[in-house]
């Protein structure tokens, strides 16, 4: 049997109302009776009750996070932010992985819900099915929620992210200085709030420098790797309008597009540009070097936590005013882009004449 209060005031020589100030971490406990109980509480092994005193004090000090793929090193870098951030406040992190599942997310979040966390931090699933209309329930009878990188259209809650439209603004700027034209943007799904966003900022960019935007160019994918490439193989493939860059509106989809184009027997950047946003999972694999958009994935993950437990502090109440932070991204300027439209118009056009095997 595990050692009680009682027995640990006993092996310690203090009263168990000072164990209890100890344990729960109530001031006025002086420092030599503090030290007698700690170790008390190591000889003994004791495991403090936890169920028993969130039930006493209305508080488990946990925290939940939902996220749609962990193996992702974006979400990766954001877990170990949000994980950090918690830790300081002294919250423990929850993390469950939904696999870009619209049911499981469901079914996770009804756990944690369950779990009495006392607010959840959520990426959400990529899958279309129901409307973003049915996430409406979770900012009602419930903990707090905040949405990271992926804000549900439509849902008034705190959300961190970065600012999509400017970074992929930023991403076509950079290959509109080197003198392309014709530049292809291929999507993850749409119906994220996110990839609209950098597919705005794709068009503004056009726009900014009186380029037609040509619908041909704008491939819309998702997060399926054969849809990627069959979009790759036929934008690359047409006899007119063919891209000399191609700009990865995520790194899923960068990662497969990436790799259809080296498998056509393309090359980066003597054939086309190529500019992805977020770090692509093999990138040091890749020679050369992959221009990106970086995200600061550990601050987003950091400052969810921040506005989850300003939330939680204010009672969760939907008076607060929605927090929307959007954070700027960076780009990583690698060889991938190194050359120039001139230069590959000049003489360095090696295009397939038919798909690879």
């Amino acid at each position: 049997m595990p050692p009680t209060q009682k027995e640990l005031a006993k092996y310690a020589g203090v009263s168990s109302g000072t164990v209890s100030n100890v344990i729960n971490e109530a001031p006025g406990v002086s420092e030599r009776a503090r030290k007698k109980v700690l170790a008390a509480i190591e000889a003994l092994n004791y495991q403090p009750n936890l169920i028993a005193r969130s039930l006493r004090t209305n508080r488990t000090n946990t925290l939940g996070m939902v996220v749609p793929d962990i193996t992702i090193p974006f979400f990766t870098k954001v877990i170990r932010g949000a994980e950090s951030a918690a830790r300081k406040a002294g919250f423990f992190l929850i993390v469950l992985d939904s696999e870009n599942s619209r049911a499981r997310e469901t079914g996770i979040l009804a756990l944690l819900r369950a779990q009495r966390v006392e607010g959840i931090l959520l990426v959400a699933a990529g899958e279309v099915g129901e409307t973003w209309a049915s996430y409406g329930s979770l900012t009602t009878g419930g903990p707090p929620l905040v949405c990271l990188d992926r804000l549900p259209e439509g849902l008034e809650v705190d959300s961190v992210c970065v600012d999509d439209a400017q970074a992929a603004e930023m991403a076509v700027s950079h290959l509109l200085e080197k003198g392309h034209s014709q530049i292809a943007v291929i999507t993850g799904p749409l119906h994220l709030q996110n990839e609209q966003e950098r597919l705005r900022g794709y068009r503004r960019a056009l726009q900014k420098s009186g380029i037609s935007i040509r619908d041909v160019l704008i491939w819309k994918g998702s997060f399926d790797e054969e849809e990627v490439v069959n979009l790759c193989q036929r934008g690359l493939l047409r006899p007119t309008n063919r891209p000399t860059a191609v700009f990865a509106t995520n790194g899923v989809t960068g990662l497969a597009a990436l790799r259809t184009i080296y498998g056509m027997g393309l090359a980066t950047p003597d054939d086309l540009a190529f500019i992805t946003f977020d770090e692509l999972n093999s990138e040091p694999l890749f020679r050369p070097g992959i221009t990106s958009i970086i995200q600061p994935a550990y601050e987003i993950g950091a400052r969810a936590v921040e506005a989850l437990l300003k939330r939680i502090e204010y009672g969760g109440k939907l008076e607060k005013p929605v927090e929307r932070v959007r954070l700027p991204a960076r780009l990583y300027v690698r060889e991938s882009t190194s050359g120039t439209a001139a230069s590959y118009i000049k003489g360095k056009e090696k295009r397939p004449q038919k798909k690879s095997s």
